[in-house]
């Protein structure tokens, strides 16, 4: 599939699934070693279209486009120079996500199948404002410890080696935070899966390559 329809799709199913809305979101997907495509600033990521995405040179800053890069284009510079694996990144404010980012209630990774493997190593950073240099490189400073980076009162940037594991990430990400925060306000108390039955799977049970 063409890379740019290729995104076209993700933000449509990132909206249709509650995991973005309206204009609160960017996505990109790695060229080359040099090059990234980037959905424009003040993009609707549910109505993307091939004229949305700017062409981005993350060394140099050199871009081709109708329209501005995305205002986070430093934070995922910066992922790119710093994670040479990384190949797609998506940034958004899922309400479940957005809502834990904005408490101090941690995020378990020890709850089922995909919690342990997609989070495994979540990341954190403190609020700086949306666009910001000072937002770009505390993101990218973190991203050499997870491949999710949680930013306080704000949402969270996910990556991955594809689009599809990012998406993946994305969503087991949403779907655990939607079950602790269901969980707390009905008084649900977790089983949780003991450390050494985590640390076989990730080991053993080649789910994924690590």
């Amino acid at each position: 599939m063409e890379i740019g329809q290729q995104l076209i799709d993700v933000g449509r199913y990132m909206l249709s699934n509650q995991l973005a809305w309206g204009t609160s979101g960017n996505i990109s997907v790695r060229l080359d070693s040099d090059q990234m495509l980037i959905t424009a600033s003040g993009t609707f990521m549910g109505d993307l279209s091939q004229e949305d995405f700017v062409k981005y040179n993350f060394h140099t800053g050199h871009y081709v486009g109708a329209r501005k890069a995305s205002k986070e284009t430093v934070m995922h510079s910066g992922i790119y120079q710093r994670r040479t694996d990384v190949g797609a990144i998506l940034h958004s404010s899922p309400f479940y996500t957005t809502l834990m980012a904005s408490s101090n209630e941690p995020i378990l990774s020890n709850l089922f199948i995909e919690t342990m493997y997609y989070l495994e190593n979540v990341a954190y950073v403190d609020y700086f404002h949306p666009g910001s240099k000072e937002l770009g490189e505390a993101v990218a400073e973190q991203s050499s410890k997870a491949n999710i980076v949680i930013m306080r009162n704000h949402g969270v940037t996910v990556f991955d080696d594809t689009v599809n594991e990012a998406l993946m990430r994305l969503e087991t990400l949403e779907m655990a935070c939607r079950m602790i925060i269901t969980a707390k306000s009905a008084g649900i108390h977790f089983n949780r899966i003991p450390t050494h039955v985590v640390s076989s799977f990730l080991e053993e049970s080649r789910y994924k390559t690590r």
